[in-house]
């Protein structure tokens, strides 16, 4: 019974939710895209003609954002379309989009599906980007959560640490990495290990992300030298 009044307040909650109706609106298919605009707006993240690769990129909406940051949108007169509906005249950029989960294709976003730890994976990544560098990493990536602290913080930190790696790997040297992360047992440790990669190391939480939730991301700029 309390489930099923838990399950009931989020989906008030969700339908209520300004900015799911934001994203209903826009053609986004998920709030979050708006943590993305947040932190973007504040950072100046973005930028065209960068190399983009959205990490656990499914369903969608980080890559969407940066398209329509990258593109010029051609439209019928008078029409306000959607994100989801406008077509791109011009896209100056390249945005490649991985995960494991499938992805509904979005105009002018390269999708590879699959497990970029993989050699396969990586191998397709490696032959997009043809020996270029990346200039931005987003990671919205999350683990299963099991509600367990110890266990739930060394798979967080885990999937921090893929980012990490995956950055160290194949950002520029002025390159930058943004994570979604969770304040609790282990966050720490999880700035620590970005400071000794990052030069600039910064907590964001944006408006669009919950309250209620202890969802945080966290930004590296500039990678320091080995």
């Amino acid at each position: 019974m309390a489930k099923n009044r838990s399950n009931q307040s989020w989906l008030h909650d969700h339908i209520n939710d300004p900015y799911v109706k934001m994203a209903q609106r826009d053609g986004y298919r998920a709030r979050a895209a708006y943590k993305l605009k947040e932190i973007d707006e504040q950072d100046k993240l973005i930028r065209s003609g960068q190399i983009v690769v959205d990490l656990g990129a499914s369903p969608g909406s980080w890559s969407q954002y940066v398209r329509n940051r990258f593109g010029s949108t051609a439209r019928k007169p008078g029409a306000d379309a959607p994100a989801e509906g406008r077509e791109i005249a011009e896209l100056n950029g390249t945005i490649i989009a991985l995960d494991m989960l499938p992805m509904e294709p979005i105009s002018g976003v390269q999708f590879i599906q699959g497990d970029f730890r993989e050699d396969d994976v990586m191998a397709a990544l490696e032959k997009l980007l043809g020996g270029a560098k990346v200039d931005l990493v987003l990671s919205d990536m999350a683990p299963n959560l099991s509600g367990v602290a110890s266990a739930d913080a060394a798979r967080i930190e885990h999937v921090c640490d893929l980012a990490l790696e995956f950055s160290q790997n194949h950002l520029k040297p002025d390159g930058a990495l943004l994570v979604k992360c969770f304040h609790g047992s282990g966050y720490s440790q999880i700035i620590e290990k970005f400071k000794q990669q990052f030069k600039v190391v910064a907590p964001r939480k944006p408006k669009a992300s919950r309250d209620k939730s202890s969802e945080t991301f966290i930004l590296g700029k500039r990678l320091k030298t080995v």
